[in-house]
């Protein structure tokens, strides 16, 4: 009989990915995926560091499985991911039902870690060798996903980070830039299409570096030889960083047949003086004059942005600054932050931190300006038609199905025989801030 493993991901989509790649080692040696806590014979916490909320739900979640593991005392349960790599062995010392702690830079050690606790039960913690060569290691596995009716796959192309921007944790937890080799990616994603993939996202901490390591490609060089694999239809990317992002790689867009016209440039702030002590490297000036670029090269482009609220020495005049800028630029989302602080980053000993109280006011006020930004760019869309790629029903309506654009707009439509996977052409009758709501025609 197989063993059942039941893996819980938390953060972003090279998490995601990290934990499909994880389950499809596991399956190599007799492991199933089950939804049931309960009935897993395995459970792997994949984490995140970036934000306080995010370590507080992880250790809210270990605390849960302590009776599961008085139950079973055979149950092996794993910490993998940044939280794994940044709190180690103080892990296991805070709740010592955890077995096993991988940092980011041994998950290929996967497969001998569990079996050798299947023979003998101990607390093993690796979280040595954070640039380590994991992607080589992936590569060998197939990625599993337990969702029904795969379509589209995240297929990690570098990991970890130059940049070090004061705020952020991740270049401590996932080490300095790696980048797969390009034919490694292509091979992969070949095989994805073949499986019956249509859409693939490339990750990376900064895709625009990918290849400086090697100098086998640069990203838009790899982003124009994926884009000719035969049977993939959709062709996204994540995340850019403002500064890297080339004017080849926005003729690479512009071009390409199934590059789909959305990027995700976080600018971050709307202020110099905050840009500087962020690290950002670039003024607002030069974001302005590189969305001027992509918007000339690609008029339908649409156009998603980070933004932090609260960063140390912010004061109402940078907050207005970034408020005017916002409106100026238009993007047609922002997933906004309140700042949080992370040992071990710079900006957690900066002078001036911004009361509480102050940041989430300051946040709804940004809310309500990018809302009524992404409400007037979505009601331009009233009436058109747009090819949507159907990804499944409605959380809350079995009856509506969901989809999205080539531009990555959600799309809410009236559930017929539509299978997730298929492509559609969808008029927009009601747009709204957050998503479309359209009939198919």
């Amino acid at each position: 009989m197989n063993k059942k493993m039941k893996i819980l991901t938390y953060g972003c989509q090279m998490n995601v990915a990290d934990s499909e790649r994880m389950a499809g080692q596991l399956q190599t040696i007799g492991y199933e995926y089950v939804d049931d806590f309960d009935a897993a014979d395995l459970i792997l916490i994949n984490t995140c560091c970036v934000r306080e909320s995010a370590e507080d739900r992880v250790y809210g979640k270990i605390g849960e499985l302590k009776h599961l593991k008085r139950q079973n005392p055979k149950l092996i349960i794993g910490i993998t991911g940044c939280m794994a790599q940044k709190e180690g062995e103080s892990l296991i010392r805070r709740a010592p039902h955890i077995d096993f702690v991988l940092g980011t830079g041994r998950t290929s050690e996967l497969i001998r870690v569990v079996q050798s606790l299947e023979e003998v039960p101990s607390h093993i913690v690796d979280t040595s060798d954070v640039n380590g060569s994991e992607g080589e290691s992936f590569s060998q596995y197939p990625a599993f996903s337990p969702a029904q009716n795969v379509f589209a796959e995240f297929v990690p192309i570098m990991y970890g980070c130059n940049n070090f921007c004061t705020y952020c944790i991740v270049p401590y937890v996932r080490g300095r830039e790696r980048s797969r080799l390009p034919e490694d990616i292509i091979n992969e994603i070949k095989a994805a299409v073949k499986s019956g993939i249509v859409e693939v996202t490339l990750l990376g901490q900064n895709v625009n570096s990918y290849g400086k390591d090697h100098k086998l490609a640069n990203f838009a060089e790899l982003l124009t030889e994926v884009d000719k694999i035969e049977g993939l239809r959709r062709l996204r990317f994540m995340t850019s960083h403002p500064k890297d992002l080339s004017d080849e790689l926005i003729a690479a867009i512009r071009t390409g047949k199934h590059i789909c016209e959305h990027i995700h440039l976080p600018v971050q702030y709307g202020s110099d003086p905050i840009l500087k002590k962020m690290n950002r490297v670039y003024t607002v000036d030069q974001y302005r004059r590189l969305v001027q670029r992509i918007r000339q090269n690609i008029p339908n482009v649409s156009l998603t942005t980070d933004l932090i609220v609260g960063f140390p020495g912010e004061t109402d005049d940078t907050f207005n600054e970034t408020l005017d800028f916002i409106r100026e630029i238009k993007f047609d989302a922002a997933y906004t932050f309140i700042y949080s602080k992370r040992s071990g980053t710079p900006a957690a000993e900066f002078d001036n931190q911004v009361d509480d109280a102050i940041k989430h006011e300051r946040l709804k006020k940004l809310m309500d300006v990018q809302n009524e930004i992404s409400l007037a760019i979505n009601e331009q869309l009233d009436s058109q038609v747009f090819e949507v790629l159907v990804e499944g029903a409605s959380k809350t309506d079995e009856t509506i199905y969901t989809g999205r654009t080539r531009t990555n707009k959600l799309v809410l439509f009236k559930h017929s025989e539509e299978q997730p996977g298929d492509f559609i052409n969808v008029k927009v009758t009601q747009p709204q801030t957050w998503l479309l709501k359209g009939e198919r025609v």
